[in-house]
């Protein structure tokens, strides 16, 4: 454990990629290889579940201090985060131990469905021998809330100077869904062959959003354009005659969207799609009808008959099994033209269609209807270039349709986490319905540190109620609210839900009287939803 602290200090300590690098290329090379297992699924999501819910975390530690529990709940939102609070108060340890990072999440792991009773003199004890930074880690993984400002790719890159491996080859081994309970150091990193998991995703390609016109990136005849769609992106694998579906979060998907095993009868094995996902019917259906078979685990008949899915594949990564990457868009999508030109419907993939133009200003146009087609805009991709790995600029870009906005009335304030914890960042907002004020949406990000603080400053002198964190403020201010799509929502006082609701601007010009109006958002739900 200590030897992930210093690694976990060393890399909160710095902003320099290189220095990042080495810290974890020097633990891969040093670690137990159990623990270099452990690093890489805590560095690419896989951590514990919570071993205990954070109210009885604070009743605990409040006791283990000596101290009331509202002192400790008093501490918890100046501090702004549960174990860097939890390891500040507690008394020093009372003794030593050198136990390795193993060692603590298996016990966590062993006492997750124990009764409290029963886990509070675990955890007790894992305090009393390590010390501070070690309790915070400690903390973050009884939780399951731990999380580091180090990207896969980083971490893979570390990796790969640590080992002496390809990046590329090390970013396909670690993608697909093993545990540090069913594979091996030696297994997952060491062994030759990454193929050994006929389900594993390749790697996602990842694109930059457009920022400047067009015209900068060259002749349109390099280019091919698609839809960028609402929906969420996937890979189909189609080997040994299985189906398996992923998506970008390397989530497995497959038992949520059945329509998929008639993939696999009909389309030759060695087979993988790269795609969106969408609720379709005759065409694509609004993202809102798709969310239930995201969010549900078991699928019914009535789910499937209400939210019917297709697969709208724009790339071809694996053809008879051979990986087919490196080969330039151009073939990919001939081969992958050929292999859905003449496939059923009901195997429920489908080409998603180029679009043809010979000028950046039609099309401009044809981007202007994305909406209509139920798309967030286009994608562009260069015609030569291959699948690549990871976010990477200059061959792939989304070119997205300016974000919906509302001008709403700040009613509600709550105080932030982390190094915003002093601050006021998340706000509710209304919009007018009558001579009243409705809530509609949440936002928390868009405005600088400047004007956080002004408006944190604000929120303390015009306060008129508490609920718990939350306060209820003067309705004086006016924001910008962007937002990418609108749908009904049962759930909500307003009947209305926003997509990816932020702030764009505090409009100081503008008086409350002016805002918008709940008509005003159900007009855009007829136009927009």
């Amino acid at each position: 454990m200590k030897r992930f602290t210093r690694l976990f200090t060393a890399l909160d300590q710095t902003t320099k990629t290189k220095v990042k690098t080495d810290a974890l290329a020097a633990y891969f090379r040093e670690a137990p290889d159990e623990d270099k297992l452990w690093c890489i699924a805590l560095f690419s999501g896989r951590r514990p579940k919570r071993a205990i819910n954070a109210t009885e975390l604070r009743a605990l530690a409040a006791e283990c201090a000596g101290i009331p529990l509202w002192l400790f709940e008093e501490s918890y939102p100046i501090v702004g985060d549960l174990a860097e609070t939890i390891a500040l108060v507690l008394p020093p340890p009372v003794r030593a131990s050198d136990l390795p990072l193993t060692h603590w999440i298996r016990t966590l792991k062993s006492i997750a469905q124990l009764p409290l009773e029963q886990r509070k003199p675990v955890i007790l004890d894992a305090w009393e021998q390590l010390d501070t930074p070690q309790r915070f880690l400690f903390t973050k993984l009884v939780t399951g809330g731990f999380r580091i400002g180090v990207s896969r790719k980083l971490m893979t890159r570390a990796l790969a100077q640590a080992t002496g491996q390809d990046e590329a080859t090390l970013a396909l081994k670690l993608m697909g869904k093993w545990t540090p309970e069913t594979t091996s150091f030696h297994a997952l990193i060491e062994a030759d062959d990454p193929q050994a998991d006929l389900s594993r995703p390749y790697p996602f390609y990842l694109a930059y959003q457009l920022e400047d016109a067009p015209e900068a990136l060259g002749t349109p005849d390099e280019w091919q354009a698609e839809w960028k769609w609402d929906g969420i992106r996937g890979q189909l694998i189609l080997r040994d005659g299985q189906h398996h579906l992923w998506s970008r979060g390397e989530e497995l998907l497959t038992d949520r969207f059945p329509e998929f095993a008639a993939a696999a009868d009909f389309l030759p094995p060695g087979t993988v799609f790269d795609g969106e996902l969408l609720a379709w019917d005759d065409g694509p259906l609004r993202f809102a009808t798709l969310q239930p078979r995201i969010t549900r685990k078991s699928v019914t008949r009535k789910l499937l008959k209400d939210a019917p899915v297709a697969m709208l594949a724009y790339d071809l990564l694996e053809h008879g099994g051979e990986d087919i990457r490196h080969l330039p868009l151009k073939d990919r999508r001939e081969r992958l033209e050929s292999l859905l030109e003449n496939a059923p419907a009901y195997t429920n993939v489908r080409l998603s269609p180029a679009l043809p133009f010979d000028a950046w200003q039609s099309l401009a146009a044809t981007r202007l209807a994305a909406r209509e087609a139920r798309a967030e805009g286009l994608m562009l991709k260069r015609l030569d270039a291959p699948y690549l790995a990871g976010r990477k600029k200059g061959d792939w870009w989304k070119w997205k349709l300016d974000p919906l906005t509302v001008d709403a009335v700040m009613i509600y304030a709550q105080q932030g986490h982390g190094r915003r914890a002093n601050l006021f960042t998340d706000f509710t907002f209304a919009v007018w319905n009558g001579n009243e004020l409705t809530p509609f949406t949440k936002a928390y990000s868009g405005l600088t540190d400047k004007e956080f603080d002004e408006i944190t400053a604000w929120v303390r002198r015009n306060t008129q109620q508490r609920f718990g964190p939350v306060r209820q403020v003067k309705p004086e201010h006016v924001f910008e609210i962007a937002f990418e799509g609108i749908q009904e929502s049962p759930r909500h006082k307003s009947g209305i839900a926003l997509r990816f609701p932020r702030m764009v601007r505090w409009r100081r010009d503008k008086p409350v009287q002016e805002a918008n109006t709940l008509g005003d958002l159900r007009a855009m739900l007829e136009t927009f939803g």
